[in-house]
């Protein structure tokens, strides 16, 4: 049987310059914990799975509003693995992510990654409205199958929009059934772990980080406006974090070097 399920977080700023929350619903499988931040001011909320999804035929969602002057961070306990349904004709399950940033406020939503595990088909669409001087920070991983297996099918869609206008809108497609040569050497050569790191900063304004390759399989990307894009591929897990963690570090350091 299928599970239909929304999880939803309200975040507005708090006494003495805190973050509250008051919306936090769990749904189904996506409880929310209010967990300890280090990061001053910074709501923090970590996902935890409370069953095993999604499978095939699951709807999932997440709805994420952070009011004006509002910080929050949302991570996960742990990986979440897309898995076949129950039955031949359970269909795909599809995951949606809805986040909202108002005036002055700031979300990092650092999920832990995704493994589309062999026989799967999971279609991932993550939506972000943006005020002008939000920031956010936004990684998303994906781990094509587990160990010593071959991928399911895997569709993922990122759409970002700022002040009202787009800024990103980017589709990927993995697996059988997509375009011909998404494993090869155009896309992803090879490798089953591929990330991206968007990073929006009204900062970014005045100074911004330069294109430029990061390595021999990832590349930082100027966007127009206020934006940078990180978009790596690796041969695991760990490999394709460290890419990411480092292109962060460096994007939030005060002496970042590779400006304009």
């Amino acid at each position: 049987m299928s599970v239909q399920a929304t999880a939803r977080i309200s975040a507005v700023p708090g006494e003495g310059g805190a973050t509250a929350l008051p919306v936090l619903e769990s749904g189904g499988p996506l409880a929310l914990r209010r967990t300890r931040s280090i990061l001053a001011g910074h709501a923090r909320v970590t996902v935890v799975g409370a069953m095993t999804a999604p499978l095939g035929g699951d709807r999932l969602a997440v709805e994420a509003d952070i009011a004006d002057g509002a910080r929050l961070t949302v991570d996960s306990a742990a990986a979440t693995v897309a898995l076949p349904g129950a039955g031949p004709h359970a269909g795909p399950a599809t995951y949606d992510v809805r986040l909202t940033v108002g005036e002055g406020a700031e979300l990092r939503w650092l999920p832990e990654q995704l493994v589309s595990a062999y026989g799967s088909e999971l279609r991932m669409s993550t939506r972000v409205e943006l005020a002008p001087s939000a920031r956010l920070v936004l990684r998303e991983e994906q781990i094509l199958g587990r160990h010593g297996e071959t991928t399911g099918t895997l569709t993922t869609r990122l759409t970002v929009r700022r002040a009202g206008r787009p800024l990103l809108d980017q589709q990927l497609t993995y697996g059988p059934g997509a375009p011909g040569g998404w494993d090869g050497a155009a896309v992803l050569g090879g490798h089953r772990a591929v990330g991206q790191l968007l990073v929006v900063d009204p900062g970014f304004e005045e100074t911004c980080p330069r294109s430029r390759m990061l390595s021999p399989t990832a590349a930082l990307t100027r966007l127009a406006g206020p934006a940078v894009l990180v978009t790596a591929v690796a041969a695991d897990a760990r490999l394709l974090r460290a890419v990411l963690d480092e292109a962060l570090e460096e994007l939030e350091a005060p002496e970042e070097a590779g400006v304009r």
